[in-house]
């Protein structure tokens, strides 16, 4: 299951990826903003990170503007690796080499059929573990510092 949340500007790409997924199949929870009303993105992010943290989602997505703000403030969050993509290469890689959790996106940045795309990309990309596990390792060591 996906949890995923937006701000204001991410609002009608947030609507569109959970069409997408849930024409896939995908169980998707919408963890607001539920308008394009002016909001806060640190309160959106933080709800989907946490969710993610303590393992009720198995991934999160999250989307502002430009995908920074909601990038930043997920990753303030325990136990979250939150990637901002804008191509497909980055949204596999990011899954394969870095065991991302939360994937974030920019509404202003990308188009809803490349976000689409980056989406199913880093859904159905594998942590290739290895020499991948070891830098994880050190990410959390550097968090739990």
């Amino acid at each position: 299951m996906i949890a995923i949340g937006s701000d204001h500007g991410g609002f009608d790409l947030k609507n569109i990826i959970i069409e997408h997924l849930k024409s896939c199949g995908v169980e998707v929870e919408d963890f607001g903003c539920y308008s394009k009303e002016s909001v806060d993105y640190p309160d959106f992010a933080k709800a989907v990170a946490v969710a993610v943290s303590k393992g009720q989602y198995e991934k999160g997505i999250v989307i502002c503007s430009t995908g920074i703000g909601v990038s930043i403030a997920a990753n303030k969050v325990a136990g979250i690796r939150c990637a901002l993509v804008h191509d497909l290469l980055s949204a596999s890689l990011t899954k394969r080499h870095n065991d991302s959790n939360v994937l974030a996106m920019g509404a202003f940045i990308v188009g809803p059929e490349l976000a689409k795309k980056i989406t199913d990309t880093w859904l159905g990309a594998t942590f290739e573990g290895g020499r991948h596990q070891r830098r994880i390792d050190k990410i959390t060591d550097i968090e739990n510092a």
